[in-house]
C-alpha cells in the first residue's frame, strides 16, 4: 500500500512533541524531520489552520493545537459510553421490539457509534458510523439542545439547512424554538423530517461533568406505531437515559 508522504510527515511532527519539548521552533522541527524550513513552512501553516497546530504569538514557537484534545476526548467519550449503554439500548430494543441508536456529536453533524436492530423494525437506513444533520434528526436536536448559547451560535455559524423531506426545518429561528421545545420537554422528535415513513425520538446522555456526551433514539415506522405508543417509548427512553446517565456519575440533584 502506498504511503502518502504529505500525511505521514504531518503525522511525525504530531509526534515530535512530548512532556519535554512542548513547544518547537521551525529550526527545531527541520532538524528533527530532516526537511527544509520551506517544507515544512506549508505543512505547519496546513495544520495550523485545522487546529491541529498552534503557534505561540510571543515567541513564534509550534505546539500541538486544541484539536487533539478534542479528538481525543470524543475517542474516550465513545468508547466508555458505548460499552455503558450497550445494556439499555438492549433493553429497549427488547421491551418495544424498535431500533435503538447510541450517537455522539462530531463537528456539525451527529454520528450513530451503536445499534440495536429491533424484532419488530424493518428500517434499515441505519448504520453504524452513520453521520447525521443536526437540524432534521432527533439525534441532533438532543445532542445540541443542551448546550450553552454561544456553543450552540458557534455550532450554527454557516450552518446549512437542507431540506431532507417536505417536515424538515430549514430556518434557523425556527430550529431555535424547536431547541427550546426540547429542553422544555427533555426529549427532541424528528416527525419525518429526515426520512419520510419514519418518526425517531431522543434523549440526551449527561456525564459527572453535567456535560451531554452522547444521545440514545429509537426509529419507528409512522404506519406501524401510534401516537400512544410513542409516548410510551418516549418514558422508557427517558428512565434509560436517566439511569445511564447516574451510571456515568451525573447527579441531577446538583441543580
Amino acid at each position: 500500500m502506498p504511503i502518502i508522504q504529505s500525511v505521514e510527515r504531518a503525522l511525525r511532527i504530531l509526534d515530535l512533541f512530548n512532556e519535554y519539548d512542548i513547544e518547537l521552533k521551525i529550526t527545531d522541527i527541520s532538524t528533527k524531520m530532516g526537511l527544509h524550513k520551506s517544507t515544512l513552512h506549508s505543512l505547519l501553516k496546513t495544520m495550523q489552520m485545522m487546529g491541529y497546530i498552534d503557534q505561540n504569538s510571543e515567541n513564534g514557537k509550534y505546539r500541538l493545537g486544541m484539536k487533539l484534545v478534542e479528538r481525543g476526548n470524543l475517542l474516550i467519550n465513545s468508547i466508555d459510553i458505548r460499552e455503558k449503554a450497550r445494556s439499555y439500548l438492549l433493553d429497549l430494543s427488547s421491551q418495544t421490539g424498535q431500533t435503538t441508536h447510541l450517537a455522539i456529536l462530531d463537528g456539525k453533524e451527529g454520528v450513530y457509534i451503536d445499534k440495536v436492530e429491533g424484532k419488530l423494525a424493518v428500517i434499515t437506513f441505519s448504520r453504524i458510523g452513520r453521520r447525521l444533520p443536526i437540524h432534521a434528526t432527533a439525534i441532533g436536536k438532543a445532542l445540541l439542545a443542551f448546550n450553552s448559547e454561544q456553543d450552540i451560535n458557534a455550532l450554527l455559524k454557516d450552518y446549512v439547512f437542507t431540506r431532507q423531506t417536505p417536515n424538515t426545518i430549514i430556518d434557523r429561528d425556527a430550529y431555535l424554538k424547536e431547541l427550546e421545545l426540547v429542553r422544555q420537554n427533555g426529549y427532541a422528535l424528528d416527525n419525518q423530517e429526515n426520512e419520510q415513513g419514519v418518526r425517531c425520538i431522543s434523549v440526551p446522555i449527561w456525564n459527572h461533568s453535567r456535560q451531554i456526551i452522547a444521545a440514545i433514539s429509537m426509529s419507528t415506522l409512522t404506519n406501524r406505531v401510534t401516537d400512544a405508543e410513542i409516548n410510551d417509548y418516549i418514558v422508557l427512553l427517558k428512565t434509560a437515559a436517566k439511569a445511564l446517565s447516574q451510571h456515568l456519575g451525573y447527579n441531577d440533584a446538583n441543580g
